[in-house]
Order: structure tokens, then sequence, then C-alpha cells
């Protein structure tokens, strides 16, 4: 997923993180669709309703997260959205443990957001807004994916949502110029595959077999995933303060408890 987002940001010289995002949707729509050709029973009824609402929360997510990306460390970024993760994963009890892993992991962003606040606040705000869209992304796959077949719902999901992309992509200057450039497209498809097709579809295979909150806890790696991506693709290196934070929301999903979690229905143990 983030050697993916390096490669988008540095598609972000010659285009806005929207086209990129919009670019990326339309790519994963496409190859999913090839590889998934999906059915008239995944276009129909509620099944295409739920699938639609997880395209476009998906897409608005990928939109927040590519505007914050161009403003904040890939590592940076990826910390404060990660709250959306967090509240899935903690709100749904009320254990001390919970508690205390809602108040670490807003400790962590108050660390990240003292030292970007001043340098960039539209960053800050777009990492929020893609926490929110994140913690959508989790409650409304996890029901794709119990759904129906959730890889199909998904390619339907990313191709209902790319309709209104298109209307980015006419709003920038450089949005349909771009899709005149091979090397462009090209990029586009790597990083739709990279960062949408494979670790889209691996999440609709852990969701269908773990509930949200134990799936919320098992992204903990991921801040620190894109922290190393950002650090060796980008040079990208966090400070102290952001240093502490980042490693304080891992903490905070790391500590919230695993027992209560729900059973996914039909799950599978895996051996």
């Amino acid at each position: 997923m983030y050697v993916g987002a390096a490669v988008a940001v540095g598609l972000f010289v010659d285009l806005s993180p929207a086209v990129v995002a919009a670019l990326r949707i339309m790519a994963a729509a496409l190859v999913l669709l090839a590889w998934r050709r999906p059915g008239r029973a995944a276009w129909r009824g509620r099944r295409v309703v739920w699938a639609g609402v997880f395209g476009l929360a998906t897409a608005g997510m990928n939109v927040a997260f590519y505007e914050a990306v161009a403003r904040l460390p890939l590592g940076t970024a990826v910390a404060v959205e990660f709250c959306g993760p967090v509240a899935v994963a903690a709100l749904a009890s009320r254990r001390p443990r919970d508690v205390a892993a809602v108040v670490l992991a807003a400790a962590g962003v108050a660390c990240i957001a003292d030292v970007r606040w001043s340098g960039s606040p539209a960053g800050v705000a777009w990492g929020l807004a893609a926490a929110a869209l994140w913690a959508a992304y989790i409650v409304v796959g996890k029901r794709v994916a119990l759904a129906g077949n959730g890889l199909d719902d998904m390619a339907v999901g990313f191709t209902i949502a790319s309709v209104p992309l298109v209307g980015v992509l006419v709003a920038d200057r450089g949005g349909l110029g771009a899709l005149s450039s091979p090397t462009v497209l090209a990029l586009a498809v790597g990083v739709g595959v990279l960062s949408s097709v494979v670790p889209y579809a691996l999440d609709q295979v852990v969701l269908r077999r773990l509930g949200r909150a134990r799936f919320a806890v098992l992204l903990a790696l991921l801040p620190v995933t894109a922290t190393v991506i950002g650090l060796v693709f980008l040079g990208q290196v966090p400070g102290a303060v952001e240093g502490v934070g980042i490693v304080a929301v891992v903490a905070a999903v790391a500590l919230r408890s695993r027992d209560d979690d729900e059973p996914a229905p039909g799950s599978v143990t895996p051996s």
C-alpha cells in the first residue's frame, strides 16, 4: 500500500493529489472488472447499494489521504489517519484498557498535530477526514465481505465511485491532460494495483475471518510501515516528537483488548 503511496507522491509534481487519487480508484476498478467480471447479481438490490457506499467511502478516503500526504510526511499522515481504526477497535468496549487506548491514540495525534499544525493545518485536517472515512471503510467493508462475494462487490463499488471522480478530472486543469500521457497512465495503474487492488483484496479475505475490532488491531503495523517507506523511498525523517506520536498511536491499537471481538459468521480459523 505505501510503496504505491510513495509512487503517488512522485505524481504530485505534475498532478493534484485529488486527480492522483481519482486515477488510482479508476485504474483499480478497471483491473478488478477485468479480473472478477462480477455477474448481474452484484449489480442489483441491497448488494449494489452497499457496494456503492463502500466504493464511495474508499474513494473519499483515498482523496483525503493523498491531500494529507501532499502536505505531511507519509508516516505522519498515516498516524493521524489511524484515529479511524483506533475508534472502530476501541469504542465498541468500555473496558479500562480500551478507554486508555483511545486516550493514548489522542495523545499521539496531539504530539503529531502540535508539530505539524503550524506548518500544515490543512494536512492535519485532511488526515482526520481520512481517519473518519477509514472507519467507514472498515465498518462497511465488513458488511460487504459477509454479504456476498467481497471482491466482486469491491469491483462494483469502485466502478460506481469512478463516476463522480470523472468530475474531479474535469474540474482539474491537469486531470484530463493526464489521460494522454502513457507514463502517467502506467504509473496510475501501478498505484491502483499496489495501493488498492492487492491490499483491499486481502482486506476482504481477512474481514471474512475476523471481526472489525480485531482487524483494526492488526493494522497496528501500518504507521510503522509507512514511516519506513517514507524514510527509504522519500527521505522523510520524522522528528523526535512526531516519532513519539507515531509510537503512541501504534501502542494504542496494540493496547486495545482482543478477547471480546465479535466472531465473524462463517469464519474460518487459519491453521
